[in-house]
């Protein structure tokens, strides 16, 4: 793949053997980016776990103080009385059997999707459609919930879910690049300690072994761990 001149110049500004502190990592991914567009700021943790193992899976939920800047289109699966409340909390869409039917036939042009208990064995008939995709309700994730209302308010505001993939690493958004280097430094931070709070009890050895930040299309800076 053939990196643009842009690129390759923000490349050598920056020290690959160097641990950034969190604002020295920020403010040069801040003054790195150039992009017309308002770029996202990325974070990947490789950490020491074994995916293969159930006690070393990462799966917890996290609500950024500034938010991620990032719409996101939620579904909601409730019962009747609650779809109003649903759609008014910010939900796309709300509903039962007319809802799953739709999904069945291949609309999928959602971010998450929420359930209420009672409605989660309906929902065995798309399981094949959201599975693969990660869009399946989970009480882990928090998208399982009677409080469906609440659950809607907190995802559109910038709850988030932190979970590995099958290399042990956890991908994640922490902001815009709009909202600057203090609020950035913010979640970045938050988001650091939850990481460090949720270690697993049956995980060996070194934890957080490496933490990268970069903006969209932007070059990976090394973070030193808190």
């Amino acid at each position: 793949m053939k990196r643009s001149k842009s690129l390759k110049a923000a490349d050598k500004k920056v020290d690959r053997k160097k641990y950034y502190s969190v604002k020295e990592a920020i403010a040069l991914m801040t003054s790195l980016s150039t992009l017309k567009f308002d770029a996202t700021a990325e974070v990947h943790f490789t950490l020491g776990i074994d995916p293969r193992h159930a006690d070393q899976q990462i799966r917890s939920n996290l609500n950024l103080p500034n938010g991620t800047g990032k719409k996101v289109k939620i579904v909601v699966f409730c019962e009747d009385d609650q779809v109003k409340a649903a759609k008014a909390s910010g939900a796309i869409e709300a509903g039962n059997a007319d809802l799953i039917d739709k999904i069945a036939k291949g609309w999928t042009d959602f971010d998450t999707a929420v359930s209420t208990p009672g409605l989660m064995k309906s929902l065995a008939k798309v399981a094949r459609v959201l599975g693969p995709k990660g869009l399946m309700p989970n009480p882990k994730a928090g998208t399982v919930t009677n409080d469906v209302e609440k659950t809607v308010k907190e995802l559109m505001g910038g709850r988030i879910e932190l979970r590995n993939d099958k290399q042990g690493i956890v991908h994640s958004i922490f902001g815009k690049l709009s909202f600057g280097e203090a609020k950035l430094a913010e979640n970045l931070e938050i988001m650091i300690k939850t990481i460090q709070d949720i270690k697993p009890l049956g995980q060996k050895g070194p934890y957080i072994k490496n933490i990268s930040i970069s903006s969209s299309m932007g070059t990976g800076i090394k973070v030193a761990v808190i």
